[in-house]
């Protein structure tokens, strides 16, 4: 089995997710969850980071079509992805952020390799591309792995 016979669809409305699956070749649809992310509250990063993916995927899987779905299922890939850790990033590098208006046009209102926010990267797990949303390493894995 190929990815030409799955259904992949991106959970994500994120140009840079997009435009990483799609250089890596695959064709998929896009739906957003639609969620209020700002309800879902957890103690550590990481728990936050699976609730809310959680939360996406469930949002997403209730909006697909089941009719006769187990006579006629497509199977179906659904991607979603948040990461990234910071240190303490100081109000007045925020405000400088905001004003510059770089906060209204990426997710999370962060962009890794800007000058005011590079210094107060903690920590890159992974690469740059997992950064940005989608690590095409292990969605390549990952996606293998599903095939």
């Amino acid at each position: 089995m190929d990815a030409s016979s799955f259904k992949i669809i991106l959970g994500s409305s994120s140009v840079a997710r997009r435009k990483i699956l799609s250089e890596m070749g695959y064709l998929f649809t896009i739906m957003t969850a639609d969620i209020d992310e700002k309800s879902i509250r957890k103690e550590t990063p990481e728990d936050l980071v699976m609730a809310l993916a959680e939360a996406k995927a469930e949002a997403i899987l209730q909006r697909l079509p089941v009719d006769d779905y187990l006579k006629e299922a497509e199977p179906t890939l659904l991607i979603t992805s948040d990461q990234i850790y910071f240190n303490e990033i100081p109000d007045e590098i925020i405000e400088k952020l905001v004003d510059e208006g770089i906060t209204l046009n990426v997710a999370g209102g962060l962009i890794i390799e800007h000058p005011l926010v590079l210094p107060f990267v903690k920590e890159v797990v992974g690469t740059t591309d997992s950064v940005m949303g989608l690590p095409k390493a292990l969605t390549e894995k990952l996606l293998k792995e599903a095939l």
